[in-house]
């Protein structure tokens, strides 16, 4: 940093002077300058834009006032993070171990709005503990060491929809308020396919964030003696092969460190609250005693996918999908007309549909003679599924047997670099 104030001093002063409107807090310092400059490759014109549209962000989303803001218990429990202390030069680091991450569950019973809220909330005050870290350990103390353990990552989870759109806003949230922030970035316990989710990822990341990212595979003689280098054993959990443990002796740390879990059913929102798929298409309507509900669709386009979700209240409720060849006039169950359980958990799914045929959606209640059921439900027709979330599984399933018949790939370091760039 030293150097790059020796050369662009004057620039330096310039660009203090054109923002000083905005420079109210005793972090907007020359610090606090040059990462915005640095970020921009010292251009002011693109740096002062740059510093600008971050805080009408920050405004606009009322970053200052979300320290007050009461998080729902279920974040709190969900969002798997943690820090045991500092590198050993004063700067926090962040252990995120993604094992207990439910993002089904996640966008089940929180928004997306209120994920990326509580983690905007998060890295504010990290920042804030970051600046009071820098007034003794000096610039390097602003920057962030992170751990993310990747043990158990699937891409079922992580390209649900609903998860990939937050991990993509978090990343340009990143990207555009929080320049030149991350010192190192481990990324342990890397199965073979992350090397695919990371591929897609990495399309939003500048060229600063991806090369502080190390990629290993579950070999800890690999990436333990990497993270010893800047950490000191001592404010290492010894889960991840340092020497800290918890007042009873938990190797996890649990008391510094949120490892997520399973979000329990009884916690999800009903589908009118929820935001995994689009809060407009929901209605809630009563299907009384003894009736059905019919929903038809007439299918004129090829490719097209026949999407549905829905819960009951209380009581359960008859599903079924029926079609008919409008040309032919052949009819046929797409789905056959069955029981299920929506009155414990969601009920979701989807079909391809066929050129010129009619389908009807049928919510059944004629088998109760005595009970009315209060149903929430979305069907759309839409387009066929993005590519990546369609492909998911295959790919899962293709390298989970590539691995039981080979065995576990030892040099899926080796593999990394030849598929990401670093």
């Amino acid at each position: 940093m030293e150097l790059d104030l020796m050369n662009n001093f004057e620039i330096l002063l310039q660009f203090r002077e054109s923002v000083s409107d905005l420079l109210c807090l005793p972090e907007h310092d020359d610090i606090f300058l040059v990462r915005w400059l640095r970020a921009r490759q010292w251009n002011l014109e693109n740096a002062e834009k740059m510093l600008r549209d971050s805080m009408k962000f920050r405004q606009k989303h009322k970053v200052e006032e979300l320290k007050n803001w009461d998080v729902p218990e279920v974040l709190l429990n969900a969002i798997p993070y943690g820090t045991t202390g500092c590198d050993k030069e004063g700067s926090i680091v962040i252990i995120i171990p993604f094992k207990g991450t439910d993002a089904y569950g996640l966008f089940h019973a929180s928004s997306q709005q209120e994920v990326v809220k509580y983690i905007l909330r998060l890295a504010d005050d990290f920042m804030s503990k970051a600046y009071e870290q820098s007034k003794t350990y000096g610039p390097e103390a602003r920057k962030f060491v992170v751990i993310f353990d990747m043990d158990g990552f699937t891409l079922r989870q992580y390209l649900y929809k609903p998860a990939i759109e937050a991990i993509i806003e978090l990343i340009q949230i990143y990207t555009n308020n929080l320049p030149e922030i991350l010192k190192f970035c481990y990324v342990i316990n890397a199965p073979t396919i992350f090397s695919f989710f990371f591929n897609i990822v990495k399309q939003f990341l500048d060229e600063y964030t991806l090369s502080k990212i190390n990629l290993y595979n579950s070999n800890q003689s690999k990436w333990l003696p990497a993270i010893l280098e800047r950490i000191d054993p001592s404010v290492l959990p010894k889960y991840y092969g340092g020497e800290m443990t918890d007042p009873d002796g938990n190797p996890k740390c649990l008391t510094k460190i949120c490892y997520g879990g399973k979000i329990p059913k009884e916690l999800y929102r009903t589908g009118e609250e929820t935001t995994y798929n689009n809060a407009s298409t929901y209605k809630t309507t009563v299907v009384k005693k003894g009736s059905k509900l019919k929903l038809s669709f007439d299918i004129t386009e090829s490719d097209m996918i026949l999407k549905w979700d829905f819960t009951t209240e209380s009581h359960d409720i008859k599903f079924g999908i029926l079609a008919e060849n409008l040309t032919t006039g052949e009819k046929f169950s797409e789905v056959d007309l069955k029981r299920t359980t929506s009155h414990e958990a969601e009920e979701s799914g989807c079909i391809s549909c066929q050129k010129n045929c009619r389908y009807t959606v049928v919510f059944d209640n004629s088998y109760s003679y005595f009970k009315s059921k209060k149903l929430t439900y979305s069907v759309v027709i839409t387009k066929p599924l993005d590519e990546n979330e369609v492909n998911a599984s295959q790919i899962e399933e293709q390298v989970e047997e590539n691995e039981t018949n080979e065995g576990t790939n030892g040099d899926l370091d080796v593999e990394f670099s030849n598929k990401v760039s670093v």
